[in-house]
């Protein structure tokens, strides 16, 4: 950055009074010493043009939930090779080169979902399970596909529009067999991985043996337990909540806004990652 004064973020995304983001982000900034703002502000599908439009030299970056994350495409400047993969942004960084406003895009998804499955004890799947076929399943299927997965099945309520997924893992060299949630009767899992949004309720139950033998990775946290993760703890199964990825993603974020590049470690970075998980344990997610 070459602004001294570009300080302010916030996380853009409709409904967006549950996110966590603000706590985490702030934690990492007090952690770093810095007097950064990071705010929550709603922005409705259709109207990111006009919000994207008015950001002044004062702006740092955006992080990005539903519905934007593929919106934002169109006005993204360059893009990294995880964000090109997927077409799905969660993070743009504003910079100012020539002169010119320029907006970088990222995708911090795959990472943070990789990193929290490890914290969990998931290091390797031969076959995953996607619930829904929006922009947090393609990252999840690039996530899938980093963990050695072979073959994903994909449930969604209209497996033509989930076509994209079947594409995207052809490229990857992973199999997507694409399937409505009514029809499915059996399904051989190593983990379930939902990303549908946390109050969808589905109109038919998944089957038994899958709750019971898969553990249930459920990217929502807000409200918690969704109604997926309550069919799976009814079945006796494994749920673990969207916060561990969340955490992660947050902080490969924090990484790109403070350094500009994803790849490159914050200053005593397990402090700043100690002060974000701080941050949602004194804030625990709801029960």
């Amino acid at each position: 950055m070459d602004s001294p004064t570009s300080n302010r973020l916030a996380v853009l995304g409709c409904p967006i009074k549950h996110s966590r983001s603000p706590m985490l982000h702030r934690a990492a900034y007090r952690q770093l010493g810095l007097d950064w703002s990071y705010d929550a502000v709603e922005v409705k599908s259709g109207s990111l043009a006009m919000f994207l439009s008015r950001i002044g030299p004062e702006w740092r970056g955006l992080s990005l939930t539903m519905p934007l994350k593929q919106e934002v495409l169109p006005f993204i400047d360059d893009c990294d090779r995880v964000a090109q993969l997927t077409g799905s942004v969660n993070t743009v960084l504003v910079r100012k080169i020539n002169g010119r406003g320029r907006l970088s895009g990222y995708n911090t998804d795959v990472v943070g979902l990789v990193r929290a499955l490890a914290e969990s004890g998931v290091t390797r799947a031969a076959h995953v399970t996607l619930l829904g076929a929006g922009a947090t399943a393609a990252s999840a299927l690039v996530a899938a596909a980093e963990l050695g997965t072979e073959s994903v099945t994909v449930l969604a309520r209209d497996p033509q529009k989930a076509q994209p997924l079947a594409l995207l893992g052809r490229s990857l060299g992973v199999v997507v067999d694409l399937q409505d949630f009514s029809g499915v009767t059996r399904v051989d899992s190593d983990i379930v991985i939902s990303t549908l949004p946390g109050g969808t309720v589905l109109s038919s139950v998944l089957p038994l043996e899958l709750r019971e033998r898969a553990a249930l990775f459920d990217v929502a946290y807000s409200p918690w337990p969704s109604a997926v993760a309550t069919s799976w703890q009814a079945a006796g199964g494994t749920v673990l909540n969207g916060l561990g990825m969340l955490l992660h993603q947050a902080l490969i974020q924090v990484r790109v806004f403070v350094t500009d590049d994803p790849f490159e470690p914050l200053p005593d970075e397990p402090a700043v990652l100690a002060a974000m998980r701080g941050a949602l344990t004194r804030d625990p997610v709801e029960r």
